[in-house]
């Protein structure tokens, strides 16, 4: 197995895929970190904690980022045209507001979805990623959630139309940010505790198994 990883699938996550939907790169990394992890391969790892925090930037905007959102390093998106394009059209930018947004909710729970596997498998090697991105997710997380629960779409996001499906993507992210770190969540509890259990879908397993409630 660790001759597979390392040879097979470890050369194409680590790379990433900077000018792909954002969800692709981040559900990369957090492959890559894990499987750096298994193989006790350093390199490895620091390269995909640095996809990480290149990546998380140019997935979530904040107000602070500037008037645009921050093009993926190393991708082929830099002009205002090409990233309002990247971002499916959106030209109005607030804080949470993910590239995949004005696309769909399904793929935009991936995207965070990995982005927190990614910081929760950090976590766990000693590295804080949760302290670098925590802005970033709570309010992505929020946003989202509100929406899913029904909240009315503002007209400047997305034309005023958006494609919900978020699925049970948040267990992980808001456990270390709501429980672990004390930030107040109440859009995103909510819509948590709604679609519990969570159970297995794609590259998610038994989330609410994991890390409900759970303070380690």
């Amino acid at each position: 197995m660790a001759t597979t990883l390392r040879k097979v699938y470890l050369p194409t996550v680590v790379a990433g895929r900077p000018n792909s939907n954002g969800n692709w790169e981040l559900i990369m990394t957090d492959a890559a970190i894990g499987i750096a992890v298994f193989l006790d391969d350093r390199t490895s790892f620091d390269r995909a904690v640095a996809t990480w925090r290149g990546r998380l930037p140019a997935y979530i905007y904040l107000k602070s980022d500037g008037a645009l959102p921050k093009p993926p390093p190393g991708g082929k998106y830099d002009t205002e045209a090409e990233i309002i394009q990247y971002w499916h059209g959106q030209t109005t930018f607030a804080d949470g507001l993910a590239q995949e947004t004005c696309r769909d909710f399904g793929h935009t729970g991936w995207g965070l979805a990995a982005a927190a596997h990614v910081a929760e498998t950090a976590r766990i090697q000693g590295l804080d990623l949760y302290a670098e991105g925590a802005d970033r997710l709570r309010h992505a997380m929020g946003l989202h959630a509100g929406l899913q629960l029904g909240e009315a779409v503002p007209s400047w996001l997305c034309g005023g139309k958006v494609t919900l499906g978020l699925g049970p993507t948040f267990e992980v992210g808001f456990n270390a940010l709501h429980n672990r770190m004390g930030i107040g969540m109440t859009r995103t509890q909510r819509l948590v505790e709604q679609t519990r259990p969570a159970g297995v879908s794609h590259f998610l397993g038994w989330e609410t198994l994991t890390h409900a409630g759970n303070p380690n």
